[in-house]
């Protein structure tokens, strides 16, 4: 069930994606060549803890996991597309790294992810992420009242075709609200006009996830969790927490 939220739990969401924005902020500032996944996971606990808030991630186990999710961030690093588990790998100059972070404040959730690069970046790379935010900005910019959800997967879609990119075949955005993951599914390609309408007070979580082979193949690590290209290609991965209103969309999740 597609719920639409009211302008007072757009504003609560807005404080939980707040906090997540300040936590994926202190993990990119601290991702520096040497440090590891598990002291970046350490940062983004502290933030949500001196918040108030609660993670979203630690502990959630969807049908397809084997084990809870055990960590505050998904740390994704170069072949990794999403749900990379932290562990002590230390960064290296050259990694892409994307980070994922789900927060829960007062009852209403927040989510968002980025990608960057650590150290001196190759040129493919930086034009890989480039994409998926030019990606991310079309899917928010269709987010408008009197649409179909399908606007946003096409906008979406558009722009990894037109950069050759893969996109993972079943995985994308979502429905968002006093839990992380609600109805509906948001698919990372469509067709324009067509899906459930997009009236104000839905909230969405638009992502983006682009693979630099163009197949869009991947594989499941054997934790269960972290997909990996096929192809040993980099991965970029991002997102934000939208609501559609009537004056348009309205990110929760910028600082």
């Amino acid at each position: 069930m597609v719920e639409l939220k009211s302008p007072a739990a757009i504003a609560a969401m807005r404080a939980a994606g707040q906090v997540v924005a300040r936590a994926l902020g202190a993990v990119r500032d601290a991702a520096k060549v040497g440090t590891s996944l598990i002291e970046l996971d350490d940062i983004a606990a502290g933030v949500l803890a001196e918040a108030g808030a609660v993670s979203t991630f630690k502990g959630y186990r969807p049908a397809f996991a084997p084990t809870p999710f055990p960590a505050v961030i998904c740390a994704s690093v170069n072949d990794v597309i999403v749900h990379g588990i932290p562990d002590r790998y230390r960064l290296r100059d050259g990694d892409l790294v994307s980070v994922d972070c789900g927060a829960e404040l007062a009852g209403w959730t927040g989510d968002a992810a980025t990608s960057f690069v650590v150290g001196t970046a190759r040129p493919e790379d930086l034009r890989l992420i480039a994409a998926a935010e030019d990606a991310l900005a079309a899917g928010i910019a269709a987010a408008r009242p009197g649409g179909r959800l399908g606007d946003i997967s096409h906008a979406v879609g558009q722009v990894c075709r037109r950069g050759r990119y893969g996109i993972p075949d079943g995985f994308g955005g979502h429905g968002i609200g006093r839990r992380m993951h609600e109805d509906p599914h948001v698919a990372n390609d469509g067709r324009p006009g067509r899906g459930f309408p997009l009236h104000p007070g839905l909230v969405l979580a638009i992502e983006p996830m682009l693979l630099a082979g163009g197949r869009g193949r991947y594989r499941t690590d054997p934790d269960g969790w972290a997909l990996r290209t096929a192809d040993g290609s980099r991965a970029a991965h991002v997102e934000h927490t939208v609501a559609v209103t009537p004056d348009g969309p309205r990110v929760l999740t910028v600082p």
